[in-house]
């Protein structure tokens, strides 16, 4: 077949896809109306995750499924647009992990917020200002994020959703820097802690300064010749700097799990997870009695991370994932007794599982 005649099969495929695209916009604004007259959220994330694995399932490629489901993000951003654009709250500033998350989840269609803090973020959902926030819950390098986890023991949102992010640093610069220029590093803490063999291996007297974010690094960066900033390859190009190096975190295998709260529990999706936070008292075998009730109800513990409780000595907190939803059954009868053991329990949300890419 000639390249022209490869082009016009394409150009008609596309007026099919164009066309039906905006058959898809119609019906989607058409969903709109019935919502807002039952009063549903727009935002459905067991609804959308249903959708996007129904698609993984029946594609047969040459498209491969993470493309697939990254068309899919804008063609399900857009199609909520047509009910409501969704606001979506983030820690910022604009470029950081956090912001490239929620991006990647929601699709460019919808109104992103950046926030200064992990509790204004909360504050901005809960006084109804945003739709959705998204927020960093755990590193697999340096543990669970103490501010989220402090906010979700005093809140009445809940976990809708969840998002691994690879970490992957660059070190960037502006365009006319290199790297024998280089005089400072600028990043946040936690990222020249993550790339701290790389740095000593190539810019040993470089020094290094501390940032509020990767993206203030960024920007400080653009505005200093003789510096480079550790950041997301999203930040350098959201603020104009140049790559120098990829990759340069000390151990590949680096991920975020960013949590997604909102107002409203999703139903269930067939493949949830459940978070829940619960204390014991501090006596010999608390603990113990309440893992045997999760055995005895056969539900698979996927995660459990204790920290000390803010309001007494040596009584710990427990935060526990669980394979299921709330709404089940066995998880409701579990739970049930599970409290009876507990000095208090809080379920912190079901929510469709997210692929772990780790």
């Amino acid at each position: 077949m000639s390249l022209d005649r490869l082009r016009r099969k394409i150009d008609t495929v596309d007026r099919d896809l164009l066309r039906l695209l905006n058959e898809r916009a119609k019906l989607s604004a058409q969903v709109g109306d019935l919502k807002r007259a039952s009063g549903s959220a727009v935002f459905a994330p067991h609804r959308e995750e249903l959708l996007l694995r129904q698609l993984v399932k029946r594609n047969r490629g040459p498209l491969d499924h993470t493309a697939l489901r990254a068309i899919y993000r804008e063609i399900l951003s857009a199609s909520r647009a047509r009910q409501k654009r969704l606001t979506v709250g983030y820690l910022g500033p604009a470029g950081t992990y956090s912001h490239q998350s929620a991006l990647e989840r929601f699709g460019s269609s919808d109104r992103f917020v950046p926030c200064r803090s992990i509790p204004e973020v909360f504050a901005l959902l809960s006084c109804g200002e945003a739709d959705a926030c998204v927020v960093p819950v755990a590193n697999s390098i340096e543990g669970g994020v103490s501010a989220t986890l402090d906010m979700l023991m005093n809140t009445d949102l809940v976990i809708c959703g969840e998002i691994y992010q690879r970490i992957r640093h660059v070190l960037a610069a502006v365009a006319t820097t290199a790297d024998r220029d280089l005089k400072k590093i600028y990043s946040h803490p936690q990222a020249l802690g993550q790339c701290r063999q790389w740095l000593l291996r190539h810019l040993p007297n470089a020094e290094q300064l501390e940032t509020s974010s990767t993206s203030q690094a960024a920007q400080l960066a653009k505005q200093d010749a003789d510096s480079g900033a550790i950041a997301s390859a999203f930040a350098a190009q959201l603020y104009g700097l140049k790559v120098l190096h990829t990759n340069i975190q000390d151990v590949a295998r680096n991920q975020t799990r960013f949590v997604i709260l909102s107002r409203q529990l999703p139903a269930p999706s067939g493949d949830d997870k459940t978070s829940l936070l619960f204390a014991v008292p501090h006596e010999i075998g608390s603990l113990n009695d309440v893992l045997k009730l999760f055995a005895e109800h056969r539900i698979n513990l996927q995660k459990i991370e204790s920290r000390p409780s803010a309001h007494k000595e040596w009584e710990y907190l427990f935060f526990v994932d669980v394979n299921g939803h709330c709404q089940q059954p066995k998880l409701r009868r579990a739970f049930a007794l599970i409290q009876k053991k507990t000095l208090w329990l809080k379920v912190l949300g079901s929510y469709p599982q997210a692929q772990n890419h780790g």
